[in-house]
């Protein structure tokens, strides 16, 4: 215990990076504690109900998960070669907001800026940006999201196609 209370503050920093690099990855994070964190000395180790103070967190799955969508970061110039993506069609836009829903599995690589992408019916969003290869599959729905400057290669791919 006595080197908790000396790493406390180390401990509640490294406890807010985790829950920030969570968010940014479209987890969901709900924490009774977490906004409120603050040292504690031996007398103020327990909750005013008696229970130890944890952080007790609730993950929800990731929405590329939930929706089927695959996603690969930082794509390599080797897989891209592999893809042909110098061949698929290009699709750039500035900054708007519209709903879409793919008819056909779609393979999209992100060259320049940042979508982010709320499925039909959810709060919460994923974010892709340049340097992402994102598989939308058939019959997927939601609004998209650009902030900036936007530009895409997609390919419309058949089933079983990788």
């Amino acid at each position: 215990m006595q080197f908790l209370q000396g790493n406390l503050p180390r401990l509640e920093e490294l406890v807010k990076n985790m829950a920030t690099t969570a968010l940014s990855f479209g987890y969901s994070l709900s924490s009774p504690v977490l906004n409120n964190i603050h040292s504690r000395n031996n007398s103020h180790d327990r909750s005013r109900h008696g229970k130890p103070n944890t952080i007790c967190s609730r993950w929800k799955k990731p929405l590329e998960e939930l929706y089927n969508v695959k996603v690969e970061r930082n794509v390599s110039p080797k897989r891209l070669e592999e893809l042909g993506i110098s061949r698929w069609s290009t699709w750039k836009t500035g900054k708007c907001q519209f709903g879409w829903d793919w008819h056909v599995d779609q393979l999209v690589y992100i060259t320049e800026g940042e979508v982010r992408v709320v499925p039909e019916g959810s709060e919460r969003f994923m974010r892709f940006v340049a340097g992402d290869l994102v598989r939308y599959p058939k019959w997927f729905e939601a609004d998209l999201f650009f902030n900036a400057p936007y530009e895409e290669r997609y390919s419309f791919r058949a089933y079983g196609d990788d």
